[in-house]
Formats: structure tokens, C-alpha cells, sequence
């Protein structure tokens, strides 16, 4: 972990804290409706299965399969030139909902539509952990 991390941040607004907070413990917090009992990811104020503001944070199995993924052979800027190739993917968590993420493996080629990952949490600033995925048979 360094101090200074010169990739772009995400913006950590009140409706974004709690997911970063949980990260920064390596937990894998959602929010899910109190009213409909649906996951959903991104956070929102509303839920978008049912409308309701009654959401609550709770931690995600952290667990999944790949739903679409790009390998990135050109970075998407200097900040990411030394990452590439790099695979980002959308996943489907466990508890339903979608999530967009990078997947952490040495062989980029062997990802596949389908297979399972797990999260593994990257502490890249004193104040910055994001959570990433591997593939489960590594």
C-alpha cells in the first residue's frame, strides 16, 4: 500500500460512504430493500425493484459469476498503462445484483462468461481500499 495513489478516484458522496467504509474493513456492503428484500448495486435512495426508501446496508457473500467481461489491451489512460492487459467484467453477485469490476489474474485469456470469482479487497491508499475480483480457481 502506498500513500499516494495516482489512478482517478471515485467520488465518495453520503450515498456511496457506507460501501467505501466497509470496503476500507474488506467487507462487500450492498444495499438491500427492507421492503421488497432485493440487493441492488449501485447505491440509490430509492430501491429500484420497488421504489421504497427503506434500504438498509448489509454484507454481500462476496461471491459471484461473470456476466460480460472486455480484456483491456490498451490502458484507458497513462494512470492504467502498466495494468495492461486487464480484465474488466460485470459480474452478478450471489445476492442478485450487478457490479462493474476489474478481476485480478495473471492469465487474462482463460476468463470466461460464467465463471465464478470471489472478491479480494486491493488497500491501494492509506485511505483507499477498492474491492476487486479473482477467479475462484485460482
Amino acid at each position: 500500500m502506498t500513500d499516494t495513489y495516482e489512478k482517478p478516484r471515485p467520488v465518495i458522496d453520503p450515498g456511496s460512504e457506507p460501501f467505501w467504509s466497509a470496503a476500507k474493513q474488506h467487507r462487500l456492503s450492498i444495499p438491500r430493500c427492507k421492503a421488497c428484500n432485493q440487493h441492488h448495486f449501485y447505491p440509490r435512495e430509492l430501491c429500484p425493484h420497488c421504489h421504497s426508501d427503506e434500504l438498509e446496508w448489509t454484507d454481500a457473500s462476496g461471491r459471484g459469476e461473470i456476466y460480460s467481461y472486455t480484456i483491456a489491451r490498451k490502458p484507458a489512460g497513462p494512470a492504467f498503462a502498466a495494468d495492461v492487459p486487464y480484465v474488466v467484467a460485470m459480474i452478478t453477485l450471489d445476492e442478485g445484483p450487478r457490479m462493474l469490476t476489474n478481476i485480478s489474474t495473471a492469465d487474462v485469456d482463460s476468463v470466461r462468461i460464467g465463471d465464478r470469482v470471489r472478491v479480494k479487497f486491493d488497500d491501494v491508499a492509506a485511505d483507499l481500499t477498492l474491492p476487486k475480483f479473482v477467479l475462484e480457481k485460482e
